[in-house]
């Protein structure tokens, strides 16, 4: 028998000249490019996913403070899995073993069933659709309820764009265009929000006119977005000659997540910019804010379009 590689069985899709491979572990996103050009950081098949690369977050996006949450008269207690925030973070099936359940050479569909446990004692039934077609890579997440009581869901992803190689300056050399009126601020200690604030009063997070990044430090949630008449909102990422990748999305998202890696991947700061969107913004589980409540046998879901510039 064949060795699995460390990430999973691997499922590579090819069309409209994109090119996309998903690994099982996680339905994640392990590699995505355009005409041979890369669109995301990606990593190798063998190889435990770093940094959370093309994860998908459910039941829940980003950080949750101290593990601890109330839902429906009852509290929780979630492990503490990044000890030097005291949060939980990104969820519960990011590490779990997908199934493929539908395939072709454009598209693949993978399912797994998350299991109740200790913090978090409802069961899901969670899919992840891939599809490409001409504007790029579509991923659809649907998480159904397959438990007696209404269970709190959020839901996200977790793709590094990439606007050209690291060695041509990397995050701080690229233009960005963030169409958002708000951004969360967060603490330096433990990221967790502090507080929501317009972009006006923070011009350092005001990306709605395109520029560079230069060396601002992203680690914030925006929202109050500028949408299309159809509803969608977009980031857009570009080298000095304009080349780059957006990623958009629907109502169904209302919050994105932007990290400018500070924190070394592979020995190397900020050579990829994460961009996330999320149906709820961080410490949701506490808060509130965009929680999806979801019901016995009822589902809910989100997704996202990635396309090359």
């Amino acid at each position: 028998m064949a060795r699995i590689p460390l990430s999973g069985e691997q499922c590579v899709l090819q069309g409209h000249g994109y090119r996309a491979e998903i690994a099982t572990v996680g339905a994640t996103l392990r590699s995505l490019s355009h005409r041979g050009r890369p669109l995301i950081a990606g990593f190798h098949a063998d190889r435990v996913r770093p940094a959370m690369r093309g994860a998908l977050l459910v039941p829940w996006p980003n950080r949750t403070a101290d593990g601890r949450y109330d839902f429906a008269g009852e509290s929780h207690r979630l492990p503490l899995d990044e000890p030097d925030t005291r949060t939980a973070v990104h969820g519960l099936v990011a590490w779990s073993s997908f199934e493929v359940i539908d395939r072709d050479d454009e598209s693949v569909t993978l399912q797994a069933t998350l299991e109740p446990r200790p913090g978090y004692p409802w069961r899901l039934r969670v899919r992840a659709a891939f599809q490409l077609e001409s504007g790029g890579l579509r991923q659809e997440i649907t998480v159904e309820n397959d438990s007696e009581r209404t269970a709190p869901v959020g839901i996200g992803g977790h793709p590094y764009l990439l606007a050209g190689p690291a060695e041509d300056g990397g995050v701080d050399g690229w233009q960005l265009e963030v169409d958002a009126q708000h951004v969360l601020l967060t603490s330096a200690e433990r990221m967790l929000p502090e507080g929501l604030v317009a972009v006006d009063e923070r011009p350092e997070f005001d990306f709605r006119t395109p520029r560079r990044i230069g060396r601002t430090a992203l680690n914030n949630s925006y929202t109050g977005w500028g949408r299309s008449a159809d509803g969608i909102a977009a980031i857009s990422l570009r080298d000095a000659q304009g080349a780059g990748v957006r990623i958009a999305w629907d109502r169904r998202c209302d919050w994105a997540h932007l990290y400018s890696s500070d924190e070394p991947v592979d020995g190397i700061r900020r050579a990829a910019l994460a961009v996330e969107p999320m149906t709820c913004p961080p410490d949701a589980l506490n808060s509130g804010t965009g929680l999806l409540a979801v019901h016995p046998g009822r589902s809910v879901d989100a997704g996202w379009l990635l396309s090359a510039l």
